[in-house]
């Protein structure tokens, strides 16, 4: 809050700064109002005066209880579901039971893409029954004391082919490299670039078709956002994804994905997840 006013002034905002529900709320405060009314809620920031956050009287409990509570992203390594002769919603489901089951309040995406549906990055699990010999990409999240989780794995139903051994090692390697490119300074672009040089250059370019990543923190995608044009430079305690992928259309995809913090000397990841291609029944 003491930045905030800072920066408020630096911006010419002597006035302060009127923040109402919403993520910003959250992230100052750690307070999420338990329904949108018409009651008046809003926190003041002003230059030389403490902050004060004015709300309804009977909402006084919750509010005080989450006073300055910013709690820390959690982000769930549990994968403990069976795939073959089963639809993807039900997979989906199970994702978003476990997601609650470790202490989300809120499922905001369980993407099950098998087959070929896995070519499309955000296909919705639907009532394609999934095979032996399937890859399956796995992205899925929500929020955690009001802030967000998101990972991706692509796993193998039985035995990997090949081709999925191959592509499965070339976003590996392009995830990798993109996240030893993090430090402070560093354009947001450059991520992108980094991953996508690597994919490019084992020929599959075209099919890397969206950003690299993602800003994510009180809402699950939120700036800055890890793509060519992007010029912000990345700053310490800045959260984003990094989620390279390729996607052969009819056929099959593969997507990895970490949250990754920004540190004074590089980067952190928070998801430890194994990024091998795992194989699962």
């Amino acid at each position: 809050m003491e930045r905030v006013v800072t920066d408020a002034v630096e911006a010419g905002l002597d006035g302060g700064i009127l923040v109402t529900p919403g993520p910003d709320l959250v992230w100052l405060t750690g307070y999420q109002p338990t329904a949108i009314t018409e009651r008046l809620t809003v926190l003041v920031l002003r230059p030389g005066h403490e902050p004060t956050l004015l709300a309804p009287l009977l909402e006084r409990p919750d509010a005080e209880a989450a006073a300055g509570a910013a709690a820390d992203a959690t982000f769930l390594e549990v994968l403990g579901v069976r795939f073959a002769g089963r639809r993807e919603r039900e997979v989906a489901a199970d994702l978003a039971a476990l997601l609650r089951e470790f202490g989300h309040e809120q499922v905001d995406f369980t993407v099950v893409g098998s087959g070929p549906n896995g070519a499309n990055p955000h296909h919705e699990a639907g009532e394609r029954v999934i095979e032996e010999g399937d890859a399956v990409v796995l992205d899925f999240g929500g929020l955690m004391h009001g802030y967000g989780s998101d990972t991706t794995r692509t796993v193998s139903v039985g035995e990997p082919s090949p081709e999925l051994v191959t592509v499965h090692g070339i976003v590996r390697a392009a995830q990798q490299a993109a996240f030893e490119a993090v430090r402070a300074g560093v354009p947001c672009q450059e991520i992108d670039r980094v991953a996508r040089a690597v994919i490019t250059q084992e020929g599959y370019g075209e099919q890397f078709i969206h950003r690299t990543g993602h800003g994510i923190g009180v809402t699950t995608h939120e700036p800055p956002y890890m793509v060519e044009g992007e010029l912000q430079p990345l700053k310490p305690g800045m959260c984003f994804s990094i989620e390279p992928g390729v996607y052969l259309a009819g056929r099959f995809g593969v997507r990895i994905e970490d949250i990754v913090t920004v540190t004074a000397d590089g980067g952190h990841r928070l998801n430890t997840t194994d990024h091998g291609l795992a194989v699962v029944s």
